[in-house]
């Protein structure tokens, strides 16, 4: 590990100064603080935000911290993966303002004042994750070569081939929380559901209507097609991605459909390189070559893929330290990511805290 890359790495992210209105959302990567409504009010008028004026804002930091198979992870000498924090910020932000330019659809994002600091106007979380697939790969390719031909409600043909292009872009969502009590939607976290199924308990999962779902199926495609088109100029594929959308006040204080959380970045996506897929060995450029990675250097994979063992999961990346090049390795990765995709080096600054710091005080929402 390089003096640089302890420099850059953070992996707290949860105990900035920053005044709230209620306590600190801590994800595996990112944190959300909600501000107070008059700093809300305020930032929105100094700042020129094209927002309801009472809208309540966020302040997103995002870490270096590593989530995969819902544990996070550190290495030998790295707690983070120096640089990813920034790039996926860069990158999902990059494609958030193509969205806005392309008018397929609002989103959350009103501010990149520092390299891992978002400004946020908060919207209410739709309760499942909407994931777009073009290849057969992954979770999907399992099911289907033990014989499932109905996936989350969605039919698939037989005579499919692993790293095939599906017949068409698949809307595949998954239960985001736990449902209950919903006849024909699993009891757990990130279980595939039926598209039908939300239509249909659409008040459950958040939505204004059974039409906002033909309305997240549009934009998830929508917003599909601007980022492979986007990779497709640089030799990449696009293979499945995913979207999650929240409803938020519109200009005139209607609740409008917008993107949130983040969009076509590494850790949400799996990219393959043109190339490699058409020799028929496609290789991952996401946090999916760290899940492979990982999946070779544990003794026993079943513990990762076995959702029965998840305390035995949990115990293994609390107590067990991955060699510092899977987190190098993806380190570039996501640096590489963010160069194509911005057509320019990645800004990562030393001392990431102190400078946020300084920011958030120039911004006046420390406590």
């Amino acid at each position: 590990m390089t003096d640089k890359s302890s420099a850059t790495v953070l992996t707290i992210s949860d105990d900035l100064p920053i005044a709230v209105a209620r306590p600190v959302h801590s994800g595996k990567v990112r944190s959300v603080y909600f501000l107070r409504p008059e700093d809300s009010r305020r930032l929105i008028e100094e700042r020129g935000y094209a927002v309801a004026p009472d809208s309540d804002l966020a302040v997103m930091v995002i870490s270096d911290r590593l989530s995969a198979f819902d544990c996070l992870w550190r290495a030998e000498s790295l707690d983070g993966v120096p640089g990813k924090g920034a790039a996926l910020n860069a990158i999902a932000a990059h494609w958030f303002h193509a969205f806005e330019r392309e008018q397929i659809g609002a989103h959350h994002l009103l501010e990149v004042p520092h390299p891992m600091v978002w400004i946020v106007r908060q919207a209410q979380p739709l309760r499942f994750e909407a994931i777009a697939r073009r290849y057969l790969t992954g979770s999907l390719w399992r099911a289907y070569d033990k014989g499932e031909r109905n996936v989350g409600g969605v039919d698939l043909p037989e005579g499919l081939t692993q790293y095939g292009m599906l017949p068409e872009l698949l809307f595949t969502p998954s239960t985001k929380g736990v449902m209950q009590g919903l006849e024909g939607v699993p009891e757990s976290d990130d279980a595939p559901v039926a598209p039908s199924l939300i239509a249909r308990y659409w008040k459950d999962f958040g939505l204004r209507g059974a039409e906002d779902v033909p309305a997240c199926r549009r934009a998830l495609a929508e917003g599909f097609r601007v980022i492979e088109q986007a990779l497709g100029s640089q030799g990449e594929l696009l293979v499945d991605t995913k979207f999650e959308f929240g409803l938020a006040p519109a200009l005139d204080g209607t609740p409008e459909l917008i993107f949130m959380d983040e969009v076509g970045t590494p850790d949400s996506s799996r990219i393959w390189r043109r190339d490699d897929w058409e020799r028929g060995a496609p290789r991952e450029h996401s946090k999916e070559q760290f899940r492979e990675a990982l999946i070779a250097w544990t003794p026993d994979p079943d513990v990762l893929l076995n959702p029965r063992r998840m305390d035995e999961r949990k115990r293994l990346a609390a107590n067990e330290r991955v060699p510092d090049s899977f987190f190098l390795e993806l380190s570039q990765t996501y640096r590489a990511a963010a160069q194509r995709v911005l057509g320019s080096p990645l800004e990562v600054g030393d001392a990431p805290r102190e400078s946020m710091l300084d920011l958030l005080a120039q911004l006046k929402l420390l406590a």
